[in-house]
């Protein structure tokens, strides 16, 4: 049985025990003739009541098999968890009204909910052989701190934690560290990677050492998983979300940007927003429309491949801005200050954005977001990730019709700053800076800033 198949039917098998230990919880109070009137006060909160106790285990980790091992882990994480659900349904009844549900039966239910939880992994444990996905773990560092790292990865070998070997950032490594090998030195880190098909690296140097963290996002295509313990200094620059092993944190530098179901949202939004857009400022596009075919030959609407989310290619739509076949004696180039190609009518649409509008039909085939890092052309793609660290990050997300490089710059931005104001929204993007940024983007338009 796989990981991801044994937490589907804990999931299940919860849903089942919590809904048994309530119905149970009844009984008893009532011996055996449950009134309908109490009764209807749990069926009709039944699904939110299901909500709140999963959610609660979620919290306590019970999901996560790492961070409960053994019987009294186990037991502690469900009696949190089953107190906390409890307490919040307690919580729901009393804003809705619902008195007729006895108080009695709460305390019952939770003592039934500590027994079931507990006793079906206890149970599932001593029969079920679980096959832990094996984790291909490098270790970068030869301190303390490395040597803490291995113990506390060796002592949950059953997890499917494989320690493949230690990265060195000594110019001399010793041989081997707690019986692991020492298989090369940091500034070979990529190619140690591939050698020992790693699919997971701890760093645990000090901050000073780690210039080699510039090369490793080149390996999260590859799905391999990069955390370092933090300094205190990267502890204080800003909000950590941290892993732990044992009592060691961790932060997790290729962990999706957001949860599913936030990306899911941000979907729906979008296309939602697309849609309105469109109706609204149709007068407008067609004015637009017009104004380009009859200032300029050439087509109004301008196409061009650029890459998306995880270096997908699409078309990107616009309104042309340029003369027509601007690049047949260049060549791709990016745009610059006063550039000559820019039509009369384009300068003006470039200045007030009005050249984006139609990438709310990408919005709508769901190539791109209102929010995010603007998409890049293949040409330019290629050549920014071999001089530009970190640059393949920016495709962990979709591309943006605007993001916060467009409100904070020009044009005319160096790549390798729009990147940072880029990694900046995607390791800090939230709702409230999404709305920011469509603010600040609204002000743009009005006011022509950052178009030159």
């Amino acid at each position: 049985m796989s990981k991801k198949t044994w937490q589907f039917i804990s999931v299940l098998l919860d849903v089942f025990f919590i809904n048994v230990s309530i119905v149970l919880a009844f009984v008893i109070r009532f011996q055996g003739i449950i009134p309908e009137f109490n009764f209807q006060a749990y069926t009709n909160l039944a699904v939110f009541i299901t909500i709140i106790q999963i959610a609660a285990l979620f919290i306590y980790d019970i999901y996560l098999p790492e961070r409960t091992e053994g019987a009294a882990s186990i037991f502690g994480s469900v009696v949190k968890a089953a107190t906390l659900g409890t307490l919040a349904t307690v919580t729901l009844t009393f804003f809705v009204g619902f008195f007729s549900y006895p108080r009695s039966v709460f305390l019952i239910s939770w003592l039934l909910l500590i027994v079931f939880l507990t006793g079906w992994r206890l149970v599932s444990a001593k029969i079920l052989l679980i096959d832990w996905p094996t984790q291909r773990i490098l270790v970068v560092g030869t301190g303390e701190l490395s040597k803490q790292v291995i113990k506390e990865l060796k002592a949950r070998k059953k997890w499917g934690y494989e320690i493949v070997g230690i990265v060195s950032s000594k110019l001399k490594p010793t041989i081997a560290i707690d019986g692991v090998p020492v298989v090369g030195l940091a500034s070979d880190l990529i190619d140690i990677i591939q050698k020992q098909q790693a699919d997971r690296v701890i760093v645990t140097t000090p901050i000073k050492q780690r210039e080699l963290l510039e090369e490793l996002p080149r390996t999260h295509s590859a799905g391999v998983k990069i955390e370092i313990v933090p300094d205190l200094y990267e502890i204080f620059i800003g909000t950590v979300d941290h892993n732990l092993l044992s009592d060691i944190p961790l932060i997790e530098l290729t962990k999706e940007p957001v949860p599913g179901w936030e990306s899911l949202t941000k979907s729906l939004i979008d296309r939602i927003g697309a849609v309105l857009l469109l109706i609204i400022t149709t007068p407008l596009l067609l004015s637009v429309a017009i104004l380009v075919k009859l200032t300029s030959s050439g087509p109004v609407i301008f196409k061009q491949k650029r890459v998306g989310r995880r270096e997908k290619v699409y078309y990107q739509y616009k309104f042309r801005t340029m003369i027509a076949n601007a690049e047949a004696k260049t060549g791709p180039i990016l745009a610059i200050e006063d550039d000559k190609r820019i039509t009369r009518i384009g300068n003006h649409l470039r200045r007030f954005r009005l050249d984006e509008l139609p990438q709310l039909v990408n919005i709508l085939e769901g190539h791109m977001s209102f929010v995010g890092p603007r998409p890049e052309r293949p040409f330019f793609v290629d050549q920014f990730k071999e001089e530009i660290p970190g640059y393949v990050e920016r495709f962990r997300i979709k591309p943006g019709l605007t993001g916060l490089a467009q409100v904070n710059g020009s044009y005319a931005t160096t790549a390798a700053n729009k990147l940072k104001y880029d990694l900046i929204y995607i390791y800090h993007q939230s709702f409230f800076l999404d709305l920011k940024i469509l603010f600040n983007t609204v002000k743009v338009v009005l006011t022509a800033q950052g178009s030159r």
